[in-house]
């Protein structure tokens, strides 16, 4: 069936029973290729038949479906003539794991965090009304999702509105994590009542056009059959906002699937489509572990395992300290956005049942929470991934800084993390919290100096960001780690013919590139800044006044972060005569590939740095200090 499959008319071809071998096969063929590249597999493998009845129905690209966060959108893409480029999932140059438009026009919107799609969605809903067309719009959305503020805030303007919109609520329980909080109670309520509370339009049609009375039939019998939803299912919320409420329905059954967004296309105003689906559904192994398969590396089918082992990595080296930390100061306490295992706080959480607060997908929130724990004298530890730590910004300026809390901010997968591509690099971090007073930012070059700075951070008494990056350290060991004080850089190797300052896993590939100068007859001095606020001006300076060359190295963008810094600290202070080179990521968004291919592309790795540096004029330098 799947070769057969190139566009949404292929699959309305099909009858029903058609329909349920090509789902199987789409099963199999995500099963294989994830296997191979690594992606999210769990939640693809819960919306195949969610998808193919989508397609079965609405008619791409005229209608629009907007898909929430985005990665379990692969049988999308298959189904929309990706199927062989499906195989270059996630690799440089190959196809991306999320929507986006370049790729397709049935890829409507790009998205990538979560909470987005029904704000989105409503968008280019009223835009169709102001241009006075009729195609239908779509958000699907996970109910994890629905923890997040901008989805409430736009089902509460959706509800409001009047506007045709279809709202496909993706129930599976699950978002990486189990789903927590009030939401997640509402549903599992609305989970338990197999009761539909669709009205049934053909009907209705009938008793409105019985003279004079039918109208009023209408509207008595509506009102009853409220009353009675309320007995049935308690807080009817979406009926509640505006929504007309639909389900729930098995999200695996084709023919149900279709016949209940045929419904919600003749209703008139907002519709919300209550879907129940399993995520891992055809996988068992993924079934019994859904957070485990929910964005996976290669593995092995047949037993589930990763092809790779997993080593230590700072996640896990953060989580341990925090624990060891927390034992002796009863005032710590960690808070995550559903992100208990990514950030590394499993074992806090279990070790600390009573000081650990799992909040759902809602960063505006964890900051905003942590602020206040932070003004009653108790210390909050947030670790968030980069990408995420930007939809909190306004709480860290407005709740945190301006009030000086001292809140730990501990930003996870920094810099590039690769295969997830432009919405989850996080290289702009740096750049954003420079700009913001009061805090004090952070970069560890080790393990060993991420536990250190995790433990002045706690005691410091001021909001401290501390930024870290995916994965393991690098192969280089230092030998040496001064104690971490405030505002002090650590020069690891002295030096005279050229200073390289750099930051957190960058400390490591300048102490490589100062190696490789070394049998090139240059005497590199290394700087570890440390810290980007404060930056250690005197040490920086001292180093800059004795060698005039200078080459700065980061995992973030050229804007605003350790380059701008320097180049601020030189135009400041007055240095004269000056050679810098600065080594980070242009001012674009960057690409998905792995971590290694982007920095060869973008010239952050050792053989690059080395190559554009100006050895006429380090030559010169030389001479001229030789002859002084």
């Amino acid at each position: 069936m799947l070769d057969k499959i190139n566009s949404s008319e292929d699959v309305k071809k099909l009858d029903i029973i058609q329909k349920r071998e090509l789902a199987d096969e789409i099963r199999q063929y995500i099963l294989k290729i994830v296997s191979e590249n690594g992606g999210h597999l769990a939640s693809n493998l819960g919306v195949v038949e969610l998808t193919i009845a989508l397609h079965s129905v609405f008619n791409m690209p005229e209608d629009k479906i907007v898909w929430d966060v985005g990665h379990q959108t692969y049988t999308h893409k298959i189904i929309t003539g990706r199927r062989e480029e499906l195989k270059t999932l996630r690799q440089l140059d190959g196809i991306a794991g999320f929507p986006k438009t370049k790729e397709s026009k049935t890829d409507c919107f790009n998205t990538g965090h979560s909470s987005t799609s029904i704000s989105a969605a409503l968008g280019m809903a009223r835009a169709r009304d102001i241009k006075g067309a009729d195609n239908s719009v779509l958000a699907v959305i996970g109910d994890g999702a629905l923890t997040g503020g901008m989805a409430l805030e736009a089902l509460n303007d959706a509800g409001w509105s009047k506007t045709n919109l279809t709202v496909i609520l993706n129930d599976n329980e699950m978002s990486i994590s189990k789903n927590i909080g009030g939401i997640s109670m509402l549903l599992s309520k609305l989970r338990t009542k197999r009761t539909y509370t669709k009205s049934n339009v053909s009907i209705k049609k009938i008793i409105n056009k019985v003279p004079v009375v039918g109208k009023y039939i209408v509207k008595i019998i509506q009102r009853i059959k409220r009353s009675i939803k309320q007995l049935i299912i308690p807080k009817m919320f979406f009926e509640d906002i505006g929504f007309r409420y639909l389900g729930p329905v098995d999200g695996h059954n084709i023919e149900e699937l279709e016949r209940m967004l045929k419904i919600s296309k003749q209703l008139e105003g907002p519709v919300l489509i209550h879907v129940l689906t399993k995520k891992g559904k055809g996988y068992k192994i993924a079934e019994e572990n859904p957070d485990k398969f929910h964005a996976t590396g290669p593995f092995d089918i047949e037993t589930g395992k990763a092809k790779k082992e997993k080593s230590k990595d700072y996640s896990k080296v953060f989580g341990d300290k925090l624990i060891k930390l927390a034992k002796k100061n009863k005032n710590i306490v960690a808070i995550t956005a559903s992100m208990k295992d990514g950030t590394g706080l499993r074992d806090f959480a279990n070790e600390f049942p009573n000081r650990f607060f799992d909040i759902g997908i809602a960063e505006q929130h964890a900051l905003g929470l942590a602020a206040g724990m932070a003004k009653e004298g108790v210390i909050p530890v947030v670790p968030i991934y980069s990408s995420f730590y930007q939809r909190a910004y306004d709480q860290v300026i407005h709740d945190i800084a301006i009030q000086n809390l001292p809140v730990v901010m501990c930003v996870d997968r920094a810099g590039i993390v690769g295969a997830d591509g432009e919405t989850h690099q996080g290289t702009l971090d740096m750049s954003f919290f420079r700009l913001v007073p009061n805090l004090v930012i952070m970069a560890p070059k080790d393990f060993k100096e991420l536990e250190d700075m995790l433990e002045f951070a706690v005691g410091l008494g001021k909001p401290v960001v501390i930024r870290y990056p995916r994965g393991g350290e690098d192969r280089i060991k230092f030998e040496k780690h001064e104690k971490i004080e405030l505002g002090q850089a650590e020069v690891i190797k002295d030096g005279k013919d050229i200073s390289i300052i750099a930051i957190g896993k960058t400390v490591a590939r300048a102490m490589n590139v100062a190696e490789e100068l070394k049998e090139k007859n240059i005497d590199a001095e290394v700087i570890n800044a440390r810290f980007l606020k404060e930056l250690d001006k005197k040490t920086i300076k001292k180093s800059i006044n004795k060698t005039k060359y200078v080459i700065t190295i980061e995992d973030g963008t050229i804007i605003n972060g350790l380059a701008t810094a320097i180049k601020e600290l030189i135009v400041d202070e007055k240095l004269q005569d000056v050679y810098i080179q600065t080594y980070a990521y242009p001012d674009e968004f960057i690409k998905h590939g792995t971590v290694q291919e982007l920095e060869e592309i973008y010239k952050l790795d050792e053989k690059s740095i080395i190559n554009k540096i100006n050895f006429e004029y380090l030559k010169n330098r030389v001479e001229e200090k030789e002859n002084e």
